[in-house]
């Protein structure tokens, strides 16, 4: 699948998405994350696909959200047209696990996307940033929310207050990213990653994928409850009999995602 926007391929149960805009700083227009949330819309209802990877260019993740967009917009247009929330929802509650390559700049949107990742794989040349203030702007879509619970308030802070970015290195000694690569084995890891995830039984991926969200969305006691009824809930699975019992008789587990 390839739109003038987006790039699908399948390896195996992994999907690699490639934003591919035709300005290579792959700037988040209206057009590209309509393109983006349709395809991982669909890759989510697919039951072939169990893992996920993004990508952008070699030169950018996401150099951030469309400016000439926003230079045109006024309050009540934003208000209205409630700016930005529908594109993004749609990416936001993906149930599946998905994976970000992050190669060059991820920007304003660039940097709030790859939050939306589950994992996050760098190249060492890859930069981080929330710029928004420099625009004379807020971030919108999870840069004042996502980033503090990924590194701490003091960085998000200086981030966001600053507009000023951080390498690589010190995403990955604040936590921002899972691991930090060569540039050209970026898509490679996070492929590697997306395999090793996708060898395990798609439902069980979700729920673990939704158990470890609530950790930033509610309390420790509810987090606890959320996650213990998901765990009773995998006894109702063939998988989970298959995985013990795989265990037990020391073999490969063959999941039939049910």
């Amino acid at each position: 699948m390839t739109t003038p926007f987006v790039t699908l391929e399948h390896r195996g149960a992994v999907a690699l998405v490639t934003l591919n805009s035709p300005n290579g700083l792959n700037p988040l227009t209206h057009e590209l994350m309509t393109a983006l949330g349709d395809t991982l819309q669909t890759l989510d209802e697919d039951t072939q696909t169990r893992a996920i990877v993004v990508t952008g260019s070699a030169r950018a993740f996401a150099a951030g959200a469309d400016i000439q967009a926003m230079a045109q917009m006024t309050y009540a247009r934003a208000v209205n047209e409630n700016f930005l929330a529908a594109e993004w929802q749609r990416v936001s509650t993906l149930r599946k696990p998905l994976v970000a390559a992050v190669r060059g700049y991820a920007l304003g949107g660039g940097c709030e996307f790859a939050m939306i990742c589950d994992i996050v794989v760098a190249g060492e040349t890859a930069v981080f940033g929330q710029p928004e203030i420099k625009l004379g702007l807020v971030p919108g879509a999870g840069g004042t929310q996502r980033l503090p619970r990924a590194v701490g308030k003091s960085l998000a802070m200086e981030m966001n207050l600053t507009g000023e970015s951080i390498t690589a290195a010190q995403a990955l000694a604040a936590g921002l990213v899972s691991r930090v690569v060569p540039d050209v084995d970026v898509v490679n890891a996070a492929l590697a990653i997306g395999q090793s995830i996708a060898r395990h039984s798609l439902p069980v991926l979700m729920a673990v994928k939704a158990a470890t969200c609530r950790a930033f969305e509610t309390s420790l006691a509810e987090g606890l409850a959320y996650e213990r009824s998901a765990f009773h809930g995998c006894f109702a699975l063939d998988d989970q009999r298959e995985g013990c019992e795989a265990f037990l008789e020391r073999r490969v587990p063959h999941f039939n995602h049910r």
